[in-house]
């Protein structure tokens, strides 16, 4: 199984017309995606390079393709309205690409979001790769080949991947392929400090699927996300969790990468993360080349 997307998925993506749209809607066609149209307010009518249609608001192009979900390539001072537009149009899984959105932005968009009950709006990012279900469907950023179902992975086994960092995501996702290990979903949360789905909301739904065999959590300095999600996982998780912490030498003060990637008053260092997860039992990796591995040897692979 999957969670968030799948074959189904009918996907829009709003700043289509763009160059980092136009070029990103063309590799989630290639990998099989269900494209179906996009979004740029003043040329709706048009289709893009693709033969996607081309339509001004989200309502018209969920109106016009039964499209439930999207993919944000908008520049930052806009990307907040359209999280908000395709929240209002009825999409429900909204993956917002962006990087550089305002903080003050994004806490306006988790307050209508919360404020609404918006229950069937699962946001993911800003600032993150995306969400890919292998072999079925990928909204965003990361390389389609290096992923694997669980049907092609020689193991038999798979795996859910959260992240807050692309770069380690990738690096995960291709060790357990080349271990034989499959990916059953994989989503990037995103690196700033304000943003949609975090450890937790993955973790439960990764909990809930029948088809995944484990989690690997990839978490970084600042915030206390990964804390709290120790705690999630030692009184609710009934999978294996491996797990790796960017930022083990980064001084206090210092932001490392992402927005969020902060250690400031007393808080989110990574021997406090890795404290809490170990605690938890989970298996921390000690360096970014021993992810697959790590998660190899929790599952008995």
């Amino acid at each position: 199984m999957s969670i968030l997307v799948d074959q189904d998925t009918r996907v829009i993506c709003q700043g289509i017309t763009g160059s980092a749209g136009a070029f990103h809607t063309k590799q989630c066609l290639e990998y099989g995606t269900k494209m179906v149209g996009g979004v740029t307010p003043n040329k709706g009518g048009q289709t893009d390079a693709n033969g996607l249609p081309v339509f001004n608001t989200v309502y018209e192009a969920v109106d016009a393709t039964g499209a439930n979900a999207t993919m944000i390539f908008v520049p930052p001072s806009f990307s907040a309205d359209a999280v908000l537009e395709a929240a209002d149009a009825g999409i429900e899984v909204i993956v917002c690409i962006t990087e550089g959105i305002a903080v003050l932005d994004m806490i306006r968009v988790r307050r209508v979001l919360d404020q609404r009950r918006l229950e069937h709006v699962k946001l993911i990012g800003p600032n993150c790769p995306g969400v890919i279900t292998p072999g079925q469907c990928k909204i965003g950023i990361m390389p389609g080949y290096i992923h694997q179902s669980k049907r092609e992975a020689a193991s038999g086994r798979a795996v859910g991947v959260i992240s807050r960092s692309g770069t380690l995501t990738y690096e995960a996702v291709w060790q357990c392929s080349r271990r034989g290990i499959g990916q059953t979903s994989c989503i990037g949360i995103g690196g700033d400090p304000v943003r949609g789905l975090g450890f937790i909301d993955c973790l439960d739904l990764f909990n809930a699927d029948p088809e995944t065999d484990g989690v690997l959590l990839i978490g970084e300095i600042g915030g206390s996300d990964e804390e709290r999600a120790g705690r999630y996982i030692k009184s609710q998780m009934s999978k294996p969790v491996a797990a790796f912490i960017a930022g083990r030498t980064a001084p206090p003060g210092r932001r490392m990468g992402h927005a969020g990637a902060i250690i400031s008053g007393g808080e989110g260092d990574a021997e406090s993360k890795i404290a809490a997860l170990q605690a938890a039992g989970c298996h921390v990796a000690q360096s970014p080349a021993d992810l697959g591995q790590t998660m190899a040897d929790m599952l008995g692979v």
